[in-house]
């Protein structure tokens, strides 16, 4: 065993004990159905306590790398073929059942919005008026690559961020930047405008069946398109969530492809598990996902503020092709979310949604 706990590190034991475990099940040092160095070794050689090895190994299995077997430890979930996931063969059966719309409480707290509206207006008087800068205010740009980074794993600059009027608008946008003659895939079932977006624009698209893991491998491989569009979190309207092999898939389609992955995120930050889902922009390592989300759930719908994030690859192309586009965002409601993200109150309304969620869910399981 090589794990090491690096104490001088401002990150918990317990992600750098999960990392390093993860990169050697991805990088095949666990097979699948192998079972975990034990909770007691693996503390002892690492020299932290048994319940930091189990939040670390919950981890894993909360994003689909091992599963708890009880009396006899972790076993390893996660394959990563050459091919496409055998893995995948378990899940051919399409999801065709419709889960009702989940209906969020989880809106900012208001008294907290106005407060910090005020204190914008105050900050920045006469330039809350001013024209917003076509990707976005860079307060607003700054911000959201600092939260990502520090919270999704995401390391992005300023510049590879652009600010945009809900989800809607960046389906458009992405097509504006990619191209029309390119064709798509997309989840099915899958959230409504998705379809409607894509058929106003006038592309071709495919409709991927997903099965309990995500979309089905045989469809995946099948399709010629170049582009594919999911929703990897929690994919609308089925409530189907990729597992982590399954997402790795989807990253090497896109690389034998040359393909461009638009991973919708929408949601992903209300999972009750303890650590939030990693991303397929993190996981790719060739530029092949531009990452997508909103603040409709998480501050308000009303505010009608999405972002997308571009890999470094496509930022010439988008100065290019759609770089003139007028930003769709006021610069007074840009400013707010800056603000509301730098001070901290954006990741501490997170965190109580999250306990609220996961102590309803013991609730309700218990």
């Amino acid at each position: 065993m090589k794990y090491i706990i690096d104490r001088g590190k401002n990150v918990p034991a317990y992600l750098q004990l999960y990392t390093q475990v993860k990169d050697d099940i991805i990088s095949g040092m666990y097979r699948p159905g192998e079972k975990l160095p034990s909770k007691r070794l693996t503390a002892q050689e690492t020299g932290v306590s048994t319940v930091t090895v189990e939040h670390a190994y919950g981890l894993l299995c909360d994003e689909g790398y091992a599963e708890a077997h009880e009396r006899s430890g972790y076993v390893v979930i996660f394959r990563s073929d050459d091919g496409f996931m055998a893995s995948a063969e378990r899940s051919e059966t399409a999801v065709v059942a419709e889960y009702p719309p989940h209906v969020s409480e989880s809106s900012f707290p208001f008294p907290l919005l106005a407060k910090t509206m005020r204190k914008v207006q105050n900050d920045f008087g006469e330039r809350i008026l001013e024209r917003s800068p076509n990707a976005g205010c860079p307060e607003l740009r700054t911000e959201i690559s600092r939260y990502l980074e520090r919270s999704r794993g995401i390391k992005s600059a300023p510049e590879q961020i652009i600010i945009g009027s809900g989800s809607e608008y960046l389906y458009g946008f992405t097509v504006d930047l990619l191209g029309r003659d390119r064709k798509y895939a997309i989840e099915s079932p899958s959230y409504k405008k998705i379809e409607q977006v894509y058929g106003m624009c006038g592309v071709k698209f495919d409709k991927l069946p997903l099965g309990k893991d995500g979309i089905i491998s045989r469809y995946l491989k099948s399709t010629d398109a170049s582009v594919l569009h999911i929703s990897p979190y929690r994919s609308f309207p089925s409530g189907v969530t990729a597992s982590a092999s399954k997402r790795h898939e989807y990253i090497r389609w896109a690389e034998k492809k040359d393909g461009i992955i638009i991973e919708d995120d929408f949601e992903s930050e209300f999972s009750v598990s303890k650590k939030p889902e990693e991303t397929l922009f993190a996981l790719s390592e060739n530029g092949n996902v531009i990452y997508m989300n909103t603040f409709s759930k998480t501050l308000s719908p009303s505010l009608r503020v999405g972002y997308m994030v571009l890999p470094k690859r496509l930022t010439e192309e988008y100065q290019k092709k759609v770089g003139f586009y007028s930003c769709s965002v006021p610069t007074f409601i840009q400013l707010v979310v800056a603000e509301i993200i730098g001070s901290g109150n954006f990741e501490r309304h997170i965190n109580r949604e999250r306990r609220k969620k996961r102590k309803e869910l013991l609730q309700t399981n218990g």
